[in-house]
């Protein structure tokens, strides 16, 4: 399969750090338009009338959302083993990871950060945000990774993502948690996403 000619709107600063990472793991070419936030250039817009990194455009057609870039960069490069296949034992397990991250986990520590109520437990998307936690918690006590020794897609998603989390103090880095981020950052993909970006903004 002839991989498709993709661009990245990104910023550093952003989401979109962790599609880099995925790129690098993957070794998928790709061409990168720098967002300025207070000045976002029309090409994006024109894609994306909300504005958001990342988004993508692959041969023209334009994929947006966090989960749905990540799954579908992951499938252009099987080869790698980065995304179960269909019919592999942990492909529910990697689609849930994707999915109770983006429909769960960042909602809920989006509510958290902004001292936000997230309603009744029937009505909010992710139940409690100490339920949330819990299940990182105990997920990641597993580990080494979020399916135990398979890497995946779904770790540079959430590698990438709780660092920044972490950072900002929306949520404790406890033992398993600095220890998933740990072997998280001794990856080659960190190191090479993060010099490409200091390249970018010199």
């Amino acid at each position: 399969m002839a991989c498709p000619k993709i661009t990245l709107f990104h910023n550093p600063q952003s989401r979109s750090a962790g599609v880099c990472i995925l790129l690098e793991e993957l070794a998928l070419p790709c061409e990168i338009q720098l967002v300025d936030f207070k000045d976002k250039p029309a090409a994006l817009l024109a894609v994306n009338p909300l504005g958001k990194v990342p988004t993508l455009v692959a041969d023209g057609a334009v994929i947006t959302e966090q989960v749905a870039i990540f799954q579908f960069l992951a499938e252009l490069a099987p080869e790698k083993g980065l995304s179960p296949a269909v019919g592999d034992p942990l492909r529910g397990p990697y689609l849930r990871a994707l999915a109770f991250y983006g429909s769960s986990f960042e909602p809920a520590m989006i509510d958290k950060a902004l001292k936000r109520d997230s309603g009744s437990a029937g009505m909010s998307p992710y139940g409690s945000i100490e339920a949330v936690e819990a299940i990182v918690r105990a997920r990641l006590a597993q580990g080494p990774w979020w399916l135990g020794e398979q890497f995946t897609a779904a770790d540079v998603l959430w590698g990438a993502s709780l660092s920044w989390i972490t950072q900002f103090g929306l949520l404790e880095k406890t033992p398993e948690i600095a220890a998933y981020l740990e072997r998280f950052s001794e990856r080659p993909s960190v190191a090479a996403a993060k010099a490409k970006d200091a390249a970018l903004t010199a």
